[in-house]
């Protein structure tokens, strides 16, 4: 398996085919936005542990949403349709991955979510690429999560909720938002079971390339 070294002068990556299954690609570099950019465009994400070097990661399979397969269980239905969430976009942005930041994770001692990938998470907000999607509850920001927006796909990266249903609403809401500005799909990176019971599905690194490849030529407005 080989693992390429990225220097801070170069935003190239190597081809995310020689990555291995699990994902790993490259290591170092830096969070300068354009090299984040850059990543997404071909089908790459940074992820790594805080005081580890940066790592950055294209799996085989990729999980992905189409909005169609999106499941809208009956108790979900039933909460939207009592408008107790306010959903707003873009409202809140680095509030939102702090928020995501505090999430205590399965199998997870520390969140790979640190300053420094806040900051430059929110610098790629202002440069008009990340969004984040809201629930609130008698104005308190309480669900909801962020991403990219790379061509006609929204790269999700992160989701968190403090109150029941609050993330899963936000969500819905997100799916209808994309549908509507003709978007294709939500690339969710990892399969995990929550996404999975969502509708999300595994896809082939090769197959996940292709279509983004076609969502570049395509780019939309969030």
């Amino acid at each position: 398996m080989n693992i390429f070294p990225l220097d801070k002068y170069s935003h190239i990556f190597p081809d995310p085919r020689y990555a291995c299954d699990e994902g790993i690609l490259a290591y170092g570099g830096d969070l300068n936005p354009n090299r984040i950019i850059t990543a997404y465009r071909n089908g790459i994400f940074p992820w790594y542990n805080e005081n580890d070097p940066i790592l950055w990661w294209s799996p085989n399979p990729r999980l992905v949403l189409d909005f169609d397969d999106f499941k809208l269980s009956r108790s979900l239905k039933k909460v939207i349709d009592k408008n107790i969430f306010e959903i707003k976009f873009d409202e809140n942005f680095t509030q939102v991955m702090i928020e995501c930041q505090k999430v205590n994770r399965k199998n997870q001692n520390k969140t790979w979510i640190n300053d420094d990938i806040i900051k430059a998470y929110t610098k790629i907000h202002e440069m008009g690429f990340a969004h984040s999607f809201e629930s609130y509850y008698n104005g308190e920001l309480v669900g909801g999560g962020y991403g990219l927006s790379i061509g006609d796909i929204f790269c999700g990266e992160s989701m968190f909720s403090k109150k029941d249903d609050a993330s899963k609403v936000a969500l819905y809401y997100l799916v209808e938002r994309l549908k509507n500005k003709g978007f294709n799909l939500i690339d969710c990176q990892i399969p995990t079971p929550h996404l999975i019971s969502l509708g999300a599905k595994s896809i082939s690194r090769n197959n996940f390339l292709t279509l983004l490849n076609k969502a570049l030529e395509n780019p939309l407005d969030f």
